[in-house]
């Protein structure tokens, strides 16, 4: 459903308590996409805040659903504005909350620049919500940022893979079952975001052993279908050259 008219600002549910909160932006042509999940729990759960000046429309957003000062967890893979740009005024806005991310995020950034000290997870520990749990992993450089991870919703099946996946445009339906890796390898094939680990297919292999049934983009649809075939394709996709 639509959240804000002036910003078209959308929030539905793509999994039982899980809801993707999408903003369309034009900050590169064509068009882009900034998305934030919310786990709704005994302790709600925030992935992504968005950029800084997106905090009044993804408040607005969550507050269709639960009123905001109910976070406990405000949740992100790395250290980057549309990650966690607004992670202070969250802060802020539920006192109750905490920075959640990994250990290496916390000691070289979150511990410094947020209000409240983190809670960082080891990569594969386990954090219950509620009927939720979530678990951290660790993805360091993949797609980039050293302290990089994801979060895995083990209860829906839902992986909060961050970056992985990027697709320009802003006419993404909230849930798809479409092919993503073709679209999103033509949009990194023009704007190549990887670092381009040693250590990417492992890690992808890693990942797809969980078998996700649903990946939680932060550009474009979330998308649902075989988790494990998808990520192994982009594991193949990432080890042609570029260009």
């Amino acid at each position: 459903m639509i959240a804000s008219k002036a910003s078209q600002t959308r929030i539905d549910e793509i999994a039982d308590g899980v809801y993707r909160i999408a903003t369309p932006v034009d900050n590169l042509a064509g068009g882009f996409s900034f998305n934030q999940f919310l786990l709704v729990d005994d302790e709600p759960l925030l992935f992504h805040t968005g950029p800084r000046k997106l905090f009044p429309v993804v408040c607005e957003a969550i507050s269709r659903v639960i009123p905001v000062e109910r976070l406990r967890h405000i949740s992100f893979s790395h250290y980057e504005a549309d990650e966690c740009g607004s992670l202070n005024e969250f802060l802020g806005a539920a006192p109750a909350a905490t920075p959640l991310c990994g250990r290496l995020a916390a000691m070289v950034s979150i511990n410094d620049v947020a209000d409240r000290e983190a809670r960082a997870l080891a990569d594969g520990e386990t954090l219950p919500l509620g009927r939720h749990t979530v678990q951290w992993f660790d993805t360091p450089h993949l797609p980039h940022a050293w302290e990089c991870g994801v979060l895995y919703e083990r209860t829906t099946g839902t992986l909060l893979c961050s970056d992985l996946f990027t697709e320009g445009g802003t006419d993404h339906p909230p849930l798809t079952e479409s092919d993503i890796l073709e679209p999103s390898e033509r949009f990194r094939q023009g704007l190549d975001y990887y670092a381009h680990t040693p250590n990417g297919r492992a890690i992808l292999e890693k990942l797809a052993a969980e078998k996700p049934a649903l990946l939680a983009r932060m550009h474009g649809s979330a998308w649902r279908g075989d988790g494990a075939q998808m990520l192994l394709g982009l594991a193949v996709a990432l080890d042609r050259p570029t260009g």
